[in-house]
C-alpha cells in the first residue's frame, strides 16, 4: 500500500489493523503519516499527540489516527518547501572564508546576497566565468 492509501484508511475507510497482510502493515510508515496529517491545519494537534507514540509500534500509530480523525475525505496536502538548494560549491567557499559549516553556510547566502557572495568568490580566486555560472541561480 502506498503513503496515500494509508491516508485514505485513517481518514475515510478506517479498517481494523488485523484486516491488513503482513506486507501491509510493514508499508505503513509512521513518520510520513504524521508529516501529511500534520500539514492539515485542522489536525495539527492530533499530529502533535501522535508523535509521541514510538514509530516502531505502528499499529498503536494507526489505531490512534482511526479514532482520533473524523470519518470524512479530506485533502492531506503536503507543502514543500519553497527554499531552493544552493550550489555545493558556493556554499563551500562560503564556508571555508568564514570557516563555519555548510548548514550555516547556507543561511550565509541569504545574509550575504548576490554581492557578497561574488566578493568572496573573486577573494578565493575563482575566474569571471565561474562566478557568473555560479551566481546564476542566487537573487
Amino acid at each position: 500500500m502506498t503513503i496515500f492509501d494509508w491516508l485514505k484508511e485513517i481518514t475515510t475507510t478506517k479498517s481494523t489493523w488485523s484486516s491488513f497482510t503482513e506486507d501491509q502493515q510493514n508499508s505503513f510508515n509512521s513518520y510520513m503519516v504524521h508529516r501529511f496529517v500534520s500539514m492539515y491545519e485542522g489536525y495539527t494537534e492530533v499530529a502533535n499527540y501522535g508523535q509521541r507514540i514510538p514509530l516502531p509500534e505502528k499499529e498503536k500509530t494507526y489505531k490512534y489516527y482511526c479514532h482520533m480523525l473524523p470519518k470524512k475525505n479530506v485533502f492531506l496536502k503536503y507543502v514543500k518547501s519553497s527554499r531552493k538548494k544552493t550550489n555545493e560549491s558556493v556554499l563551500q567557499y562560503i564556508a571555508n572564508h568564514y570557516t563555519i559549516s555548510l548548514g550555516e553556510a547556507e543561511d550565509y547566502v541569504y545574509i550575504l546576497k548576490r554581492e557578497g557572495i561574488e566578493h568572496i568568490l573573486e577573494k578565493s580566486g575563482v575566474d569571471e566565468k565561474e562566478i557568473k555560472k555560479l551566481l546564476k541561480e542566487i537573487k
